[in-house]
């Protein structure tokens, strides 16, 4: 099954482009955890847990197997250090926007141009074998333009809305990890299937919203209004962030477990950032509807 979160699709820790997690049957010949196929066995010329002597024994015990002690491996270590440097970047550029640039039709225009270069990069990216340091940092620079410039639009009216968000998004993502380490979530083919249904479901919805809106089918925005419909579609759309959240988690943990590549910690830090991307702008717009007109 193909990872992808509420904006962009792109590639999770296997060689088919899918989740490692989600993959139905074992391969042929290879190693499995419980009904999964270690996606990274024949890479590097041989079975990476060929060296680790207790790989067997979580084989037979159905649990995922601890990553090889091997050079060139994804850690968690690694997958912090780019999250970091990844969210890092899309911070300073949204620091520097909103010291740097005032609030105007301009900054706006210069917004959206952003928004626009990081979703070409993100594409980009998403359609490479492998990951790209300098793609994705770029993404995170004109992203984090895009969020400084509209942060500040909307704290000019709704003062502190941005600092709420970013507490707001820290609370969702918090939380959901949380939920998720705690197994009170479990992240199986059919969940995965399920939500995904319904965030693309969500999102065609959303485009036909945005088309009649702007050929003025409907007015106030229709279902991204600032009333209570906007707000319980707001309240949708971080339910599904907080659901890519946890295919995010799914996605490092696998890949941990399998031994991916030590690069693949980019593509981690580049799907964590999305969707938490898309966590912050909702819970942006969610403030500034439940602070009203004040």
């Amino acid at each position: 099954m193909r990872s992808s979160n509420p904006v962009f699709s792109r590639r999770g820790f296997s060689r088919d482009n899918g989740y490692a997690g989600f993959n139905a049957a074992p391969q042929a010949g290879g190693p499995a955890v419980g009904t999964q196929a270690n996606p990274y066995a024949q890479q590097g010329g041989g079975n990476p847990y060929a060296q680790n002597p207790y790989a067997q024994q979580d084989l037979q015990h159905g649990a995922p197997p601890q990553a090889p002690v091997t050079t060139g491996r994804m850690t968690m270590d690694d997958v912090v250090m780019r999250s970091g440097m990844t969210l890092g970047t899309v911070a300073v550029g949204a620091i520097l926007a909103w010291a740097l640039l005032p609030v105007t039709s301009t900054s706006f225009g210069l917004a959206i141009g952003s928004a626009l270069i990081a979703f070409v990069l993100a594409m980009v990216q998403t359609f490479k074998r492998k990951a790209s340091p300098a793609l994705i940092l770029g993404y995170a620079a004109f992203e984090g333009v895009f969020l400084g410039v509209i942060s500040e639009m909307y704290n000019s009216q709704w003062s502190g809305a941005p600092f709420q968000a970013v507490l707001g998004t820290m609370a969702v993502s918090g939380a959901t990890l949380l939920v998720y380490r705690a197994g009170w979530i479990r992240v199986t083919a059919r969940y995965a299937r399920i939500g995904m249904a319904i965030a693309i479901a969500f999102i065609l919805v959303m485009a036909v919203n945005l088309l009649l809106v702007a050929f003025g089918g409907v007015e106030d925005g229709g279902l991204r209004s600032m009333g209570p419909l906007g707000a319980i579609v707001g309240i949708i759309a971080i339910i599904l962030g907080a659901f890519f959240l946890t295919l995010d988690f799914k996605q490092i943990e696998d890949g941990i477990a399998y031994g991916a590549p030590r690069e693949e910690a980019w593509l981690a830090a580049f799907g964590l950032t999305m969707t938490l991307v898309w966590i912050y702008v909702e819970m942006l717009r969610l403030v500034a509807i439940f602070s009203g007109d004040d």
